[in-house]
C-alpha cells in the first residue's frame, strides 16, 4: 500500500464528495456528505451490516456526545455506532491521539447515555435520534458488544482495539477506518481487512499446527485444533461478518433432534468428546502470519480476511452455549483446516469453491452467490452484447467487483479508446450484483429483503432464483431490457429522495416506494418504453414524488413505538404498506395508460408478474 495510492484514492473521494455536494441532492455540510457516501460503500462491502446515516450530537448531564450512523446487526447482541472526523485535507494528514480519543469518548458516551435514558431528553422532533437511544435503553441487557466505528480522511492506522469489559459489562470493541483503511477496503477491494485474529494477543502465543499443503500447490493449508474460547470469542467479536461466505445458514437450536441441539448437548455434557465427534471447521484467510519451529513443527502468529466457510453451526452453537448457557468451553478443541490463497490464484473465485466443496455433503444444498455463477455470465453477456436504441451506448454490468475500472483502465492507454469507452459505458449506467438484486427485488414487492442491506438482499435474491430454477435460469434480451428499465426507475425514485433531503431511512424510502408502486399496478409498465427512453416520463416522476413523503410517514406511523430501519426488515411491515391506499391519478402516466393491469386503487389486490421475474 503506496503512499500515493493513498492519495490518489483520497483525492478521488474528496472530489466525489464535492461534486454530491454542488449537486444540490446532498448535504451542505461536507462531514456529512463523507459519512453517507463511506458508510454505503462499506455497507455495499458488508464491512458494516446496513449501516445508518443519523447526525446526533448534543448534552445530557453535562456529557457530551456525538455520533453519526449506526448499525444493528440481526442478532442484536451488537451495536455499531459510527462517529467521523473529517479533516478536509489533501494531502491527507495523520490525526492526533486526542482528536482520535475525542472522537470516540464522544460516540461512548452516545450509548451510556441512552442506557441511562437519553431518550426521554432528545427533542421530540428528532424521532430518529430518540428511537435508537430508546432501542439501546431498552436493549441493554441484551447488548453484549459495542462495535465504535471511526470514519476519517486522515491517518489513523490499521487498527482495532479491543477493550473488553468497559463499560456496564459491554464489551467495546474500537475500528479506526482511517482513509489508508479505507483504500484498502474500498479501493483494493480487500473487504475482509478488518477481520484480524492475533493469536500472539488472544491465545498467549502462536497457534501450533501442521502444514498439510505441497509447495507446488497455489495456497497454503495447515491443520490446527482451535480452543472453544478463542473461537466464541472470535464469534462473539466479528458475528455473522464471519461466516459471510458460509453458503449454510445457521439453524438454531429448536428441536432435540436437530444438528445444532446435538451440539449443544455435547458441548454441555461431554466437552472433552467435542474433538473425537465434531467434524471441524473449514476457514480461508486472505493472508497469514506463521512461524516456522523445525522439525515440521509450525506455529500461526496472526491471521487477516478471516472466513469460516464450513462450520458455521460449530461455531456459532460454542457461542450460543457461553453466553446463553454459560458453558464453560475450557475443555473443548475444535479441528480446523485453515487454507490462505496465494500466488497466482483469484481469491474470491477460490474462497467461493473452497467454501462449496467443503458445503457439498450437507443436507442444505447451498447456493453459490459467487460472480461465477452462470446466471451472472449471462447477465454481463447481455449487458455487452444490447445496446441502447440509438446503437451508441450500453450499460456495463459489473459481474466480478472491480472490472468496469479494470476496463477503463484498459481503454485509457489510447486516447480514442478512451473516449469511445466513456461514451457507451459512463459511470452512471453501471450496476454491479447487489445493484441487480436490490432493483428486482424492490419492483418485486420484496421491500422488507431490500431493507436488509446489500450483502444480505443479494444473497436472499439468489437463493429465489435457485428455488424458482433449480435447473438454471438463464435470461434474454427482453428479460434484460426490463430489468434496466426497473433500474432506471429505481434510480430515479434514489435521487428523488436524496433531493428530498430525508433525515434517516432513505433506502427504506426507496424501495418501499418501488415496491407500492408495483402493487399499485398489479406489476406492470411499459417497460420498452422506458428502455426506448432512457428515462421516466414527467408524468411518472411526478408520482413518484407524491409517494415518496406518504411512504416516509407510513413507515413511522406503523412502525409505532419500534425503530423504522428494523421495522422496515419484517415482513409485517411489507404487509402494512401494502395495505395502504395509494392511489393513481386519473390521467395515468403514459408507462400504464396502455397497460391492462394498471387499475386504480389495486393497491390491495396481490400482485402478479410472474413473467417479468427471473
Amino acid at each position: 500500500m503506496s503512499d500515493e495510492a493513498i492519495e490518489t484514492f483520497a483525492r478521488e473521494l474528496a472530489a466525489e464528495v464535492e461534486e454530491a455536494i454542488r449537486s444540490g441532492d446532498a448535504s451542505i455540510y461536507s462531514e456529512e456528505e463523507f459519512t453517507r457516501i463511506v458508510l454505503d460503500r462499506l455497507g455495499d462491502e458488508g464491512a458494516i451490516e446496513n449501516p445508518t446515516l443519523l447526525w446526533q450530537e448534543g448534552n445530557f448531564a453535562r456529557t457530551k456526545y456525538k455520533i453519526t450512523g449506526y448499525s444493528i446487526p440481526d442478532d442484536e447482541e451488537r451495536l455499531v455506532l459510527v462517529t467521523t472526523i473529517h479533516t478536509g485535507e489533501l494531502p491527507p494528514r495523520a490525526l492526533n491521539r486526542d482528536e482520535i480519543l475525542t472522537a470516540l469518548q464522544q460516540a461512548m458516551k452516545f450509548y451510556e447515555c441512552s442506557c441511562k435514558g437519553l431518550h426521554t431528553k432528545i427533542e421530540p422532533s428528532n424521532t430518529d435520534a430518540s428511537e435508537l437511544a430508546r432501542h439501546i435503553h431498552e436493549a441493554r441487557e441484551e447488548i453484549g458488544v459495542l462495535r465504535i466505528v471511526l470514519l476519517s480522511d486522515g491517518l489513523t492506522g490499521l487498527r482495532s482495539i479491543d477493550l473488553k469489559k468497559a463499560f456496564d459489562g459491554t464489551r467495546i470493541i474500537v475500528d479506526l477506518f482511517g482513509i489508508e483503511r479505507l483504500q484498502r477496503i474500498l479501493g483494493e477491494g480487500l473487504r475482509r481487512d478488518d477481520i484480524v485474529v492475533d493469536f500472539n494477543a488472544d491465545f498467549r502465543g502462536p497457534l501450533p499446527c501442521l502444514k498439510a499443503s505441497s509447495g507446488s500447490a497455489d495456497y497454503d493449508a495447515y491443520l490446527v485444533s482451535i480452543p472453544g474460547p478463542l473461537l466464541a470469542d472470535v464469534y462473539e467479536k466479528y458475528g455473522t461478518r464471519l461466516l459471510e461466505l458460509n453458503v449454510r445458514a445457521f439453524l438454531g437450536l429448536r428441536g432435540r433432534k436437530s444438528v445444532n441441539a446435538g451440539l449443544r448437548t455435547t458441548i454441555r455434557e461431554l466437552p472433552h468428546r467435542f474433538l473425537a465427534y465434531n467434524n471441524g471447521i473449514v476457514a480461508t484467510v486472505d493472508a497469514m502470519e506463521v512461524e516456522d519451529h523445525g522439525n515440521g513443527q509450525f506455529g500461526i502468529k496472526s491471521v487477516r480476511g478471516l472466513q469460516i466457510v464450513n462450520g458455521g453451526q460449530t461455531t456459532a452453537s460454542l457461542h450460543r452455549a457461553k453466553k446463553q448457557d454459560g458453558a464453560d468451553l475450557d475443555a473443548i478443541s475444535v479441528p480446523a483446516k485453515i487454507i490462505c490463497v496465494g500466488g497466482g490464484a483469484d481469491l474470491d473465485e477460490m474462497v467461493a469453491a473452497v467454501s462449496k466443496s467443503a458445503n457439498s455433503q450437507n443436507t442444505v444444498q447451498p447456493a453459490d452467490f459467487s460472480a461465477n455463477d452462470p446466471f451472472h455470465v449471462a447477465v454481463e453477456k447481455l449487458a455487452n452484447n444490447t445496446w441502447l436504441s440509438d446503437g451508441k451506448g450500453r450499460w456495463f454490468y459489473e459481474r466480478a467487483r472491480g472490472s468496469y475500472g479494470a476496463a477503463e483502465l484498459k481503454a485509457s492507454f489510447a486516447a480514442a479508446q478512451k473516449r469511445r469507452f466513456a461514451q457507451e459505458t459512463p459511470k452512471e449506467r453501471r450496476f454491479s450484483k447487489t445493484d441487480l438484486a436490490k432493483y428486482l427485488n424492490a419492483w418485486e414487492g420484496q421491500a422488507q429483503q431490500v431493507s436488509f442491506g446489500n450483502q444480505k438482499n443479494f444473497q436472499f435474491f439468489m437463493q429465489s432464483v435457485k428455488d424458482e430454477h433449480p435447473d438454471g435460469f438463464e435470461p434474454d434480451a427482453a428479460w434484460y431490457k426490463a430489468f434496466v428499465a426497473k433500474a432506471i426507475l429505481f434510480r430515479t425514485a434514489q435521487s428523488i429522495v436524496k433531493a428530498k433531503k430525508f433525515a434517516a431511512f432513505q433506502a427504506n424510502i426507496i424501495a418501499y416506494t418501488i415496491a407500492c408502486l408495483s402493487w399499485a399496478t398489479g406489476g406492470r409498465l411499459d417497460f420498452d418504453m422506458i428502455w426506448t427512453r432512457q428515462a421516466i416520463s414527467p408524468e411518472l416522476h411526478k408520482l413518484l414524488e407524491s409517494w415518496v413523503g406518504k411512504v416516509d410517514k407510513a413507515l413511522r406511523k406503523t412502525a409505532g413505538n419500534r425503530m423504522v430501519s428494523e421495522w422496515a426488515k419484517k415482513v409485517d411491515c411489507r404487509d402494512a404498506l401494502r395495505e395502504l391506499s395509494f392511489d393513481l391519478p386519473d390521467k395515468l402516466p403514459p408507462e400504464l395508460a396502455n397497460r391492462s393491469a394498471a387499475a386504480k386503487g389495486s393497491g390491495r389486490s396481490k400482485v402478479q408478474h410472474d413473467e417479468l421475474r427471473p
